[in-house]
């Protein structure tokens, strides 16, 4: 399999067997997550790989209020959905509910004093840390892509950080950036992603100045 395609057929697994994921295959995906760029190459980003059941249930049951929360919206109507989206809501209401069942859980933490963020006096919220920690996580994904492994990203347990770290003695000076479930797919990959065309996205020389491949 060649980068594009597992770039373009890497879909977020919501859908898992119940097969274990061996350490050699978190090994290797961990591994890749290290090449990702970092500000300096502080290189901030570290993992928790959890496999216990009773962990697992707790942190389903921190994720569920948020989950909830989101679909009684939908269900009052004060969330508009297409048709589409109809279908990625009942497939990630499938994911919440069956949460501690996937076989791996891997924490993304962070050493936030090693993301340099150049951005957090501008009168918005602060992204540019999020550069040393997400493309290691990109990595890993495609890592796990590569060898078959459905993954799912998800920061919706960083409402509960303290609560996280509490539960996995996570330092102080370490922060919570994202969670990424492992597991054997149950249903196939997508033979290629639903994305806007490059002209959609893409300006020349200023923005809005559609970009015109020659």
């Amino acid at each position: 399999m060649n980068l594009t395609e597992i770039i373009q057929t890497n879909n977020t697994c919501r859908f898992y067997r119940d097969e274990d994921v061996s350490d050699e295959h978190i090994e290797k995906i961990v591994s890749a997550a290290r090449f990702g760029p970092s500000g300096g190459n502080r290189q901030p980003v570290s993992f928790i790989v959890v496999r216990d059941k009773t962990v697992k249930d707790k942190m389903q049951a921190l994720y569920l209020p948020f989950w909830n929360t989101y679909t009684q919206a939908i269900n009052e109507g004060m969330v508009k959905l297409g048709t589409k989206d109809k279908r990625i809501v009942s497939a990630a209401d499938h994911f919440a509910r069956h949460l501690a069942e996937i076989p791996v859980f891997l924490i993304v933490c962070a050493r936030l004093a090693d993301c340099h963020a150049t951005d957090t006096e501008l009168d918005r919220l602060s992204i540019v840390g999020g550069a040393s920690i997400y493309p290691a996580v990109q990595n890993m994904l495609l890592a796990a892509r590569d060898i078959g492994l459905g993954t799912a990203l998800t920061t919706l347990l960083c409402h509960v950080e303290p609560e996280i770290k509490n539960l996995l003695n996570i330092p102080k000076d370490v922060s919570t950036a994202a969670m990424v479930t492992v597991g054997w797919p149950e249903k196939p990959f997508p033979s290629k992603l639903q994305r806007v065309p490059v002209s959609e996205m893409t300006w020349s020389e200023t923005y809005g100045n559609p970009f015109v491949a020659e």
